[in-house]
């Protein structure tokens, strides 16, 4: 039941920085963030970006890292059976701070629902030269938050 994140997705360009939680099953599996075929992250990211839908994980990636956005989890490692964040215990978080300070050019982060925000406020403070944002999850589990919905709140990511 100990379930560990991936690498940061981060470069040079990145100027936005997505925290999700932590990895669910599909995406251990797969060794991909949000491989979940319900998980609509991706779909929202195409659709803010006018890209075409593909399902080659590189192109994903490039998308984001092309758009000066990076992805990481609030957890380096947590107990959770199943993918459920309800589910998360014991976490440990993964070195956020430093990773902001290593690439001074993130000037926002954003996070993929509220439990990767009130797992990010357990572990750190906000710094001074960061906007917060939390957003609605992409999660098949947020199901009160339809697609139209999730693209008009994920829609201010890239009016900065």
């Amino acid at each position: 039941m100990l379930k560990r994140s991936f690498l940061p997705l981060v470069n040079a360009n990145t100027k936005t920085l997505i925290l999700g939680s932590l990895p669910g099953d599909r995406s251990l599996e797969q060794n991909e963030y949000y491989a979940h075929p319900q998980n609509r992250f991706w779909k929202v990211i195409r659709h803010l970006y006018d890209s075409p839908n593909t399902t080659d994980y590189i192109d994903k990636v490039n998308l984001l890292l092309d758009n000066g956005i990076g992805l990481w989890d609030v957890c380096a490692e947590a107990s959770r059976p199943g993918s459920m964040d309800l589910a998360i215990k014991d976490e440990s978080p993964n070195p956020i701070i430093a990773l902001l300070e290593a690439n001074p050019g993130i000037k926002l982060v954003v996070f993929n629902g509220q439990k990767a925000y009130k797992l990010y406020t357990k572990y750190f403070d906000e710094k001074e030269n960061i906007r917060y944002l939390c957003l609605p999850s992409t999660s098949p589990a947020n199901a009160k938050t339809n697609f139209e919905q999730l693209v008009t709140h994920w829609r201010t990511i890239i009016s900065d």
